[in-house]
């Protein structure tokens, strides 16, 4: 059975297609502030989002994450018994922590749960799932996506939070969020804190990625958002232990969307949080800049604002980058 280090390894060149009010902080970096006026645009509810999102959309948005994390670790403790992920080379110790982010998403589907329940409005309900792991190794390297969805999601959608009380609420779940995913980066024996910065994602882009993983849902559930079309890797899948892709890499991408003049890669270590390489032939370049997981969508343009939903025309995949 192949380590955890190598099924990381193996998923890290092409990971994934399983598929805002600006802060008023002065102290905020340029940077920074590029980055979340990119957020704000690709989460104008003129491109795809419902209108006029309130506090308790954002709740119930981050609710469906949750739902869907909880359940995710609930199939997979059920599934696997201790020594599969042993064979690992995970200790006790590791495994116990690893059963323990299982309980706290739980608890975290509790409190929103609540929350939502005390606007006197009906929580949205949980859905089916599959996460097409088959073994424990493919367990956690699926558990160290969803984390990280799980932190850029709350970053991306905070911006959006009017109630003081409310963000505060986001903010202690998400840095929870960010101790899981840093956590099984490390027990993988992987860089445990790859940038200075993490990745705020916008809402359709969180809602594609999590959309791989939703089979039905009941009625109630639909919150209205509209999935990007998928972005995967083309041709075979890399080898176990094959190097997260680096600066000037070609990669081959598939998708069903057409028009795209450009790949935009999603980085929080980036200036203005995107760069843009030209998409032609079914490829592009790995720009330089980047670090760690890193989100890749397929646009229309590459204007110096950044990437928005209006020019968004397939994704996001998550790619490991060195």
């Amino acid at each position: 059975m192949p380590s955890l280090r190598q099924v990381l390894g193996a998923m890290a060149v092409g990971m994934v297609a399983l598929t805002n009010a600006l802060p008023a902080q002065p102290r905020l970096s340029e940077r920074t502030l590029k980055k979340y006026e990119a957020i704000q645009r690709r989460q104008n509810p003129a491109t795809g989002l419902p209108d006029n999102l309130t506090d308790v959309d954002v709740l119930q948005f981050a609710l469906t994450l949750e739902n869907l994390e909880t359940a995710f670790y609930q199939q997979g403790f059920a599934m696997f018994s201790d020594d599969k992920f042993a064979a690992l080379g995970l200790q006790p110790a590791d495994i116990a922590n690893l059963k323990s982010i299982g309980g706290t998403e739980a608890t975290h589907v509790t409190t929103l749960n609540s929350a939502i329940a005390a606007t006197g409005t009906q929580p949205v309900p949980v859905c089916q799932y599959k996460f097409g792991f088959t073994d424990a190794a493919g367990m956690v390297a699926t558990a160290s996506i969803l984390e990280n969805v799980g932190v850029s999601a709350y970053l991306g959608a905070a911006p959006l939070v009017k109630s003081p009380a409310i963000l505060g609420v986001a903010a202690q779940i998400a840095t929870v969020e960010s101790r899981h995913q840093t956590f099984i980066r490390v027990a993988s024996k992987a860089v445990a804190i790859p940038s200075a910065f993490d990745t705020p994602l916008g809402i359709r882009n969180v809602f594609t990625l999590a959309a791989g993983f939703i089979q039905s849902c009941p009625q109630g559930a639909n919150l209205a958002i509209t999935p990007f079309p998928a972005l995967t890797m083309a041709g075979p899948a890399p080898a176990a232990g094959a190097p997260p892709a680096a600066a000037g890499t070609t990669i081959q991408l598939a998708t069903s969307a057409t028009g795209a003049t450009n790949c935009a890669f999603t980085n929080g270590g980036l200036p203005g949080g995107t760069a843009f390489t030209t998409f032609a032939n079914g490829a592009c370049t790995v720009p330089s800049g980047l670090a760690g997981l890193t989100y890749v969508n397929l646009a229309s343009a590459a204007p110096a604002t950044g990437l928005t939903d209006a020019i968004t025309l397939a994704g996001p995949m998550l790619m490991q980058v060195s």
